[in-house]
């Protein structure tokens, strides 16, 4: 079983919930370049494995970060 504190890098970013999308996904893959971001519209079903190298960033219709984007 894997956990954040295994992976590489920055594990979140509280700072960006409220944030645009497109700010969130820049800020993230600058300060962890071990990370892919997916961005995700609320409401989507995704699959609940963990990877160290996905950091999803939940987003309204609006394109406003819903959720605080953390790696999984």
């Amino acid at each position: 079983m894997f956990r954040r504190d295994m992976c590489t890098g920055k594990s979140s970013w509280p700072e960006l919930l409220g944030a645009q999308a497109r700010v969130a996904i820049v800020t993230i893959e600058t300060q962890n370049p071990y990370v892919d971001t997916q961005v995700v519209l609320e409401g989507t079903p995704v699959t609940k494995d963990f990877s160290c190298t996905r950091v999803r960033v939940w987003i309204d219709q609006t394109r406003i970060v819903t959720r605080v984007p953390v790696i999984g």
